[in-house]
């Protein structure tokens, strides 16, 4: 009986896969996919980064369930933050917080944002507070101050859940890991095709500027735009320790960028035109209830 119920337990957060679901976090709705098939392994393939470096396999192997934005941030999204939290700000000599978007309509990706600058918005979503999260900052919300590092343990054990600009595994298993288990493709649309450019993607100066998140194809993990329209900002790091990734290309790169074999990145007080970020949040909320579910039924059995 003992087996039976952890077998239960164990299938049921095994099933918690690639299913939508729509937040209100802090008065901004956010819609997430939940990336599931935890314990993944990881790509064989090599890649390039922007430099011609080549770059390990490995990516895309993750050990726990968590839940990836369905979209990119949009304007309208980072204008609630701003207008609750006050733009983000802290210590910086090369004025990584004082951009603004050039694109600047309502449901397109917000753009011109720094990694920094994405930290604090996540940090707001976890704490309220852009300065308190998993991204540590030495001062408050009104001045942040210094970036200290970062720590999502501590995060979680702070406040349950906590919102993250996703690691680039995290990012990668979200955009090419195929649903069924069975490998990645070199295209979040799930097949090593060149997408449409400006009908399924929106890259290659189709459209000449981002476009409305959601417009174009659901890809094949239930996301949009993990292939064109803005890069996005992950949290790893990249040649140095003041570089991060961004992955998946944008409106006015070709499809090489939008490959699984490719990344880029910059330094973390910059931005740019067209680089974005989309949130994931860790732990996924559903295998927590499922495993404290297992929990239960254990301690129910023992009593």
């Amino acid at each position: 009986m003992k087996k039976s119920i952890c077998l239960m337990a164990a299938v049921l957060v095994m099933a918690v896969a690639n299913f939508a679901s729509a937040d209100t976090i802090r008065g901004i709705g956010m819609d997430f996919v939940t990336i599931g098939n935890a314990g993944n392994v990881g790509d064989t393939r090599t890649g390039t980064d922007g430099w011609g470096h080549t770059y390990p396999s490995g990516c895309g192997a993750v050990s726990y369930n968590y839940r990836i934005g369905k979209y990119e941030i949009t304007n309208a999204q980072w204008n609630t933050f701003t207008a609750a939290a006050g733009a983000p700000t802290g210590n910086d000599i090369y004025g990584g917080y004082d951009s603004s978007a050039r694109y600047t309509g309502a449901q397109q990706p917000t753009n011109n944002v720094s990694w920094y600058s994405a930290a604090q918005f996540c940090n707001y979503l976890t704490s309220g507070d852009k300065s308190k999260g998993v991204y540590l900052f030495s001062g408050n919300n009104t001045n942040p101050g210094d970036f200290l590092g970062i720590n999502r343990d501590a995060a979680i054990s702070s406040y349950g859940i906590a919102y993250v600009i996703p690691t680039e595994y995290e990012w990668y298993k979200a955009a090419y890991y195929k649903p069924d288990g069975s490998g990645y493709s070199l295209y979040a649309n799930g097949t090593n095709t060149v997408p449409i450019a400006g009908v399924q993607s929106n890259y290659n100066m189709a459209i000449v500027a981002p476009w409305n998140v959601g417009t174009g194809t659901q890809e094949q993990n239930g996301t949009f735009d993990m292939m064109g329209n803005v890069w996005e900002w992950n949290e790893t790091t990249l040649l140095y320790n003041s570089f991060r990734v961004f992955r998946g290309g944008s409106f006015d790169n070709s499809d090489i960028a939008l490959t699984s074999s490719f990344r880029y990145g910059s330094d973390t007080c910059r931005g740019g035109y067209d680089i974005g970020f989309r949130v994931a949040e860790v732990p996924e909320p559903a295998s927590i209830a499922l495993l404290a579910l297992g929990g239960f039924m254990l301690r129910k059995l023992k009593a």
